[in-house]
């Protein structure tokens, strides 16, 4: 039974019901090892295999030829054991970068072949009804009322909202946050005269996490809508990409999900500006390659994309892992495995890199970055345990793998680097070497080539478009932020190296990372909690700077990078987490964004909503402190709000 605010002095309103009227779905369970339905077996035009053997005979051909020179390097005095360690290291993280190489070619060829974009194609007619879900936990509400307020205002502008419904569902276990989700949404109901069609709801127990969450709501309310966009608690999307992508769903019946590439915007501290910046210039570069291989296999992120409902429903149900080790359990990084089990029931998964009009946010530090990394590596280390899935598609697999590998090569670059020095020992002084510093500098300058050049091609694409280019500051200004935030790239690199090695080593001996609610705005650091988070990483890097430079101080010069990047690991942390010197950067043009000169109108209208909202939070906890004081008076016809109740609002 609905649960509704009471009044001594009138009657139930049923139009302050928090739900709609239930609408099931069935979403049942899909075992990992069962004999699964035969969608793999299909094909979609786009899934052309000869794009998959050039992307993997390309990275295949350049390894083996990589590694046929480091073994010519590493061969003199005979081949110990050290050697073939390095040779392996070599050949695992030489093929990481070759293949992402690969995928940044096609998608530099694929952009620059395109003439810039004229005006939009006119608003489509879409006929089926789509729910908006904000699955959130433990966010800052103001955040939440904002992009729920300014996506609305966007649709009601375009005349299609009647069409769409929003729901914010809330696994957040703070009472005081759960309240004023609960009291904020109800106004913002009554305000936007939207009480059938925006939506509360707060689960009891966060089970399953987002996962849980997102399936929680299909079993009681997906049937009543052909797809679901899901976002996050940052997310932002217009109205016209919304729109979009539910006429993508329409027109093509065969497709489960499609995934829109998310610009990041909102950063203020330098660390986020460098983020903002870089997934601007190189984002479209990388996801656009991607889109071309993976065609009707793509991923999936778990945010800002469309899925088909009972797709989702019928294929996509998590089981839990089974065991006891740091891979069992629920399925953390739900979203590329929700994306496999869709292709493996048939379901066509695809990117739209082109379709802009998609935002989120990025932690504003690199120790806020951290923190989720820490959260996603033990989500991504656990798609370990579903590789072995009956049925996948071999490129549902390959992303799994990609996953995987995304946070093992840290402590594979570390063990490079590590064995690397033992082999510098054993065969410091051979005469054979005194010929190869040639071969060894360019085997390293080609290794760097492969690294930097997905940054410069996303540049050069920037460049050559004059209106971005612009945006960007102009030519000069644009150059200058590139070379920069390939500089501070390289410094902090080393130490996401160790963090993740951390992270990794931490989830092998079955330290669960549990879920913080993450870090979203000014994220300054004190030293000494700066002192806290990196000071193993200073004294490491001063312990391999003293230990190289005694071994060889050639051998120093080549690592020099990254042991500068561990010694200044607390300065430039402390440094990149401030806003006043993002905001400095900003009026000297440096790191600007298309959407930072002149923002989309739903960004802009949520900064605007959320600077409100902050505004009046003195007024607000004033008079939530006086209703608690009256609370106890109150007439007994008064039923307070819940924040314990599946549902902490009135439903």
């Amino acid at each position: 039974m609905d649960r509704v605010i009471r009044t001594p002095s009138r009657k139930p309103d049923l139009a302050l019901r928090s739900l709609p009227p239930c609408a099931p779905l069935a979403m049942p369970i899909q075992p990992l090892d069962a004999d699964p339905m035969r969608g793999a077996a299909l094909s979609f035009p786009d899934s052309r295999p000869w794009r998959r053997a050039a992307m993997l005979g390309a990275t295949g051909v350049a390894t083996l030829a990589a590694c046929a020179v480091m073994a010519q390097l590493i061969s003199p005095g005979g081949f110990t054991l050290a050697d073939f360690l390095m040779l392996v290291l070599f050949a695992a993280l030489f093929a990481w970068v070759a293949f992402a190489f690969a995928s940044a070619i096609a998608g530099f060829v694929l952009m620059w072949r395109t003439r810039a974009a004229g005006p939009w194609t006119p608003q489509p007619i879409i006929f089926t009804r789509t729910a908006l879900l904000m699955p959130t936990y433990n966010e800052d509400p103001g955040r939440i009322l904002a992009g729920v307020q300014a996506i609305w205002e966007d649709l009601e502008a375009m005349g299609v909202a009647e069409l769409y419904d929003v729901f914010v569902l809330s696994d957040t276990r703070e009472p005081e946050i759960a309240q004023a989700e609960a009291t904020g949404m109800l106004r913002l109901r009554i305000r936007l005269n939207a009480m059938d069609r925006i939506f509360y709801r707060r689960r009891p127990a966060n089970i399953d996490r987002k996962a849980g969450n997102v399936a929680d709501w299909v079993r009681s309310h997906g049937g009543a809508y052909e797809s679901m966009i899901v976002l996050d608690a940052d997310s932002l999307m217009s109205g016209d990409t919304i729109v979009r992508l539910t006429a993508a769903m329409e027109r093509d019946p065969t497709v489960g999900l499609i995934q829109t590439l998310p610009t990041i915007v909102g950063a203020t501290t330098l660390f986020a500006r460098l983020q903002q910046f870089a997934g601007r210039l190189y984002g479209p570069l990388i996801a656009k390659g991607q889109a071309w291989w993976s065609g009707a296999e793509g991923n999936y992120w778990g945010h800002n994309a469309i899925v088909r409902t009972r797709a989702f429903a019928a294929c996509a149900g998590l089981p839990h892992v089974e065991g006891a080790g740091p891979f069992s359990g629920h399925i953390m990084s739900h979203d590329f495995v929700e994306a496999a089990l869709l292709r493996r029931g048939g379901w066509a998964v695809r990117m739209a890199p082109e379709l802009e009009g998609s935002y989120e946010e990025t932690p504003p530090s690199l120790i806020g970055m951290a923190v989720r990394d820490r959260r996603w590596c033990q989500g991504n280390l656990q798609h370990a345990a579903v590789l072995g899935a009956r049925g996948l598609h071999w490129v549902s697999r390959l992303h799994l793998v990609r996953g995987v590998l995304a946070y093992l090569t840290a402590p594979l670059w570390l063990g490079f680097l590590g064995v690397g020095a033992v082999v510098w020992a054993e065969q410091r002084g051979a005469p054979e070497l005194a010929g190869q510093a040639p071969l060894a500098a360019g085997l390293f300058a080609l290794t760097m080539a492969l690294l930097l050049a997905p940054k410069l091609m996303g540049a050069l694409l920037t460049a050559h478009n004059r209106l971005t280019r612009r945006a960007c500051g102009g030519g000069p200004v644009l150059a200058a932020g590139v070379l920069l935030e390939i500089a501070l790239s390289a410094l902090t690199a080393p130490v996401f190296m160790l963090i993740q090695s951390r992270a990794v080593a931490d989830v092998l001996r079955g330290r669960h990372s549990g879920w913080a609610a993450q870090q979203r705005d000014d994220g300054r650091l004190p030293f000494r909690a700066a002192w806290r988070r990196h000071w193993f990483d200073t004294l490491l890097g001063l312990g391999w700077s003293a230990g190289a430079f005694t071994l060889d101080p050639l051998l120093l010069a080549w690592t020099g990078p990254v042991a500068a990047g561990l010694v200044l690991a607390i300065p430039l942390s402390m440094l990149t987490s401030r806003a006043d010197l993002g905001q400095a950067c900003r009026r000297l043009g440096l790191f600007l964004t298309p959407e930072e000169a002149a923002p989309p109108s739903v960004v802009a209208r949520a900064a605007a909503l959320r600077a409100q909202y902050l505004a009046e939070a003195p007024v607000r906890n004033e008079i939530a402190r006086l209703f608690r004081a009256a609370v106890p008076m109150a007439t007994p016809g008064l039923v307070r709000v819940s924040v314990s109740r599946p549902v902490a609002a009135v439903r």
